[in-house]
């Protein structure tokens, strides 16, 4: 199944995808499951999911939102791949994370933000993982029973700002620039448990990135577990585990998005996120 947000006549909601349109499960259980992230804290019952029905609107109506559009916390991993050339010696002890605040997420087909301020907007396409049962000092062993499901994401990067210091967070956290879509599939349907799967981006149709998601050097089950040793993990809470290499600032001659650029993540399995870059007004 996937489950998406999104905002129909200007109105909060979440469904379920069926066929080419969706069905408003939030409004049929407005009362017990107001949006996404209270439906996955539920343990996302399977009576809501079972008989949908034919789907009750088509996906060009409605803007669809951050597939999870208030996490209370973001965790990303820099990085994270393991490339051709890599050494295994100068791996690192332990991964690079740092913060996004929620209100820099935008969902599938939104613009994507290239700020007044900067003229280096980066690309970084990246396999996002939603829990769904939360913990402290969860173990390796057990963290992926801790999973609700994957998306596709778009950490885009104002690089500029990201390198004002050692600390990431400025350039992590314009203004539209997460992107986070276009839908979240159920972990169960998608075999990241026991194979890689292929993590591909694109910029104007133009393959830029590819690798598989069992190269990470820091994987989920790891993150999970070194993630919530520091801080509980909720419901709802999104993990993006990093990116390889082929991002913009990594090519020689190094390549910004402009507006116009049209930016899309595609992971096997779950689907493709697509953002069209725009200036900021």
């Amino acid at each position: 199944m996937k489950l998406l947000s999104f905002l129909r006549e200007g109105q909060p909601s979440w469904g379920g995808v069926v066929g080419q349109g969706l069905v408003d499960i939030g409004a049929r259980h407005a009362d017990q499951f107001p949006d996404l992230k209270s439906f996955i804290a539920a343990g996302m019952p399977a009576d809501v999911l079972a008989d949908l029905g034919p789907a009750e609107i088509s996906l060009v109506e409605v803007e669809q939102a951050p597939v999870i559009p208030n996490p209370g916390k973001i965790v990303l991993a820099a990085i994270n791949y393991w490339e051709d050339d890599s050494d295994p010696d100068k791996a690192p002890a332990f991964p690079v994370l740092f913060l996004r605040l929620p209100s820099s997420q935008i969902g599938h087909g939104a613009p994507l933000i290239e700020p007044r301020s900067s003229e280096k907007l980066d690309f970084e396409g990246e396999l996002a993982v939603i829990i769904g049962t939360g913990g402290r000092h969860i173990s390796a062993d057990q963290a992926m029973d801790h999973v609700a499901g994957y998306a596709c994401y778009n950490d885009a990067s104002v690089r500029d700002w990201q390198k004002h210091s050692h600390q990431f967070t400025p350039g992590k956290n314009f203004v539209g620039t997460g992107a986070f879509g276009p839908w979240m599939v159920q972990a169960d349907d998608v075999p990241i448990r026991t194979e890689g799967v292929a993590l591909i981006t694109r910029v104007n149709g133009v393959e830029k990135q590819r690798t598989t998601t069992d190269r990470m050097i820091f994987d989920i089950p790891y993150l999970i577990s070194y993630i919530s040793t520091f801080a509980p993990l909720e419901p709802g809470d999104v993990i993006v585990t990093g990116t390889c290499t082929g991002f913009g600032i990594t090519r020689d001659p190094k390549e910004f998005l402009r507006p116009g650029d049209v930016v899309e993540v595609e992971i096997e399995g779950i689907g493709v996120l697509s953002n069209t870059v725009e200036a900021e007004a």
